[in-house]
């Protein structure tokens, strides 16, 4: 039998409907999950199964009443932990941060307060959400489930692990440069970047949004109903819209224009088997009667030095401000990378943010001037890497190598997801990565939930009992 940690969101609220179970049973499942394997994984952080069991009983008296708040409520869910919760720190992975407890929800966390999902924990990240990686001066290093001498990926680790491993349902990450997508790929679960400012969130930056993380795209979707909510603190929030988030299987993939990215122009050589995955889904979609044309890089070589030399710069302005001492307990790969932002120029700082609207342009080109509908790609050029790693390169010096097919995305404020296409030859999740046209949020989520009926079975998930 399926363990009750294992159920999906839509599945739970079915089930919370009809009297079969309870948020008080589902959670104490979920917990006695956690509690078996994260001394292993280092997935979360402020686990507080108390608090979780309190918010459960709320929860499963309002079902027993008939008076639930929606599908979520009574619902496990846990969010990255540089998204604010009342009364928790944020320390953004860093031993080098400030623990104040935070005064107010974040917007992710309100929305899902609101809904009555049950908050068990927050979820582990690196030093200041710049890296690839589990890898943290704060934290304990995180590891994927699926093999835990490699890497859950970054900058949303914990939760692409904790999604793996059923630490309920839905897990709440931020992606900058590929943070959801790509630890969703390595972990074999779905991740949705949306379009800049679907989901509010605070504090807002080009590029940065959060999203849902879940094992199949209608918890995406399902979260997506409460996360898209409007909040007043983004102000790069986009206008509130009437999306049925939920009518996921309207998507003809028939007569579709999709584009077929398997060279992003710059970074690491693709694995093969990467290749091989991501190229057997586009045959899929051109067997359900979709026109498939491979296109060309949106990505060059200058556009990811350029971006790299903005962050280094970008980052030095934290760090600099920061004491000695405190400095001196970052991670020292993320120190250097920062530190070596005040060797850079003014105008290499300029010129590099501007590489940001080359993307953009480049992106709006092969859309609306090629008039494509969907692109895939892979999420990552290669499978997971070592956990003691802090990128798959490894080098402070080469730190965006891996990011190219994710990165483009955020600058071009356009909506991707990852969602698992395969494994390799030892058994780790590919992610394939579906991008629509700008504000067409719902359609990649249409196309991710076409592809889970196409793809085959789906392995199970890992157990580390």
């Amino acid at each position: 039998m399926t363990s009750l940690a294992d159920l999906s969101a839509v599945e739970l609220s079915t089930l919370y409907a009809q009297g079969q179970t309870s948020p008080t049973e589902v959670t104490d499942a979920v917990i006695a999950r956690i509690e078996a394997w994260d001394d292993r994984l280092c997935a979360t952080w402020a686990f507080d199964p108390e608090a979780a069991r309190e918010a459960a009983r709320a929860a499963t008296d309002r079902w027993t009443r008939k008076a639930a708040l929606g599908p979520l409520d009574g619902v496990p869910v846990t969010i990255k932990e540089n998204m604010a919760t009342k009364g928790c720190p944020v320390p953004v992975g860093t031993a080098a941060s400030d623990m104040t407890p935070a005064a107010a929800d974040s917007p992710p966390a309100a929305r899902l307060r609101e809904a009555g999902a049950v908050i068990l924990a927050k979820t582990t990240m690196p030093d200041y959400g710049m890296l690839s990686s589990g890898l943290s001066s704060f934290h304990k290093l995180a590891r994927n489930p699926w093999d835990l001498t490699t890497n859950p990926g970054g900058s949303s680790a914990g939760a692409g692990a904790a999604a793996a491993a059923g630490y309920g349902p839905i897990h709440i990450g931020t992606d900058i440069g590929g943070s959801i997508r790509l630890p969703a790929g390595w972990c074999g679960v779905v991740g949705l970047k949306a379009s800049l400012g679907r989901i509010p969130i605070d504090p807002a930056y080009v590029g940065r949004v959060a999203g849902p993380m879940t094992r199949t795209v209608a918890d995406t979707a399902l979260a997506m109903t409460v996360l898209s909510k409007p909040d007043w603190r983004d102000g790069m929030s986009l206008p509130p819209a009437d999306t049925d988030w939920m009518d996921l299987d309207n998507q003809a993939i028939k007569g579709l224009r999709i584009g077929l990215m398997l060279d992003i122009g710059a970074g690491m050589t693709p694995n093969p088997a990467v290749i091989a995955a991501v190229t057997e889904a586009a045959r899929r979609f051109e067997a359900a009667g979709a026109v498939v044309e491979e296109v060309p890089a949106v990505l060059t070589r200058e556009m990811l030095d350029g971006l790299d030399d903005f962050w280094r710069v970008r980052s030095w302005d934290d760090v600099e401000r920061l004491p000695e001492a405190t400095r001196a307990r970052i991670l020292p790969y993320i120190r250097a990378w920062a530190e070596s932002g005040q060797t850079r120029t003014a105008l290499q700082a300029v010129r590099g943010f501007n590489r940001t609207m080359e993307m953009r342009k480049a992106a709006a080109r092969l859309f609306h001037g090629g008039g494509y509908d969907f692109v895939l790609s892979p999420v990552a050029p290669d499978v997971a890497f070592p956990a003691e790693w802090a990128s798959p390169v490894d080098d402070p010096d080469r730190p965006f190598e891996h990011i190219g097919y994710t990165v483009v995305w955020n600058m071009s404020e356009q909506p991707a997801i990852s969602v698992n296409c395969g494994y390799s030859s030892a058994g780790l999740p590919i992610g394939l990565q579906i991008v629509g046209r700008r504000f067409d949020d719902l359609g990649v989520l249409r196309m991710a939930r076409a592809w889970e009926g196409m793809r085959d079975e789906q392995r199970p998930w890992p157990m580390l009992d």
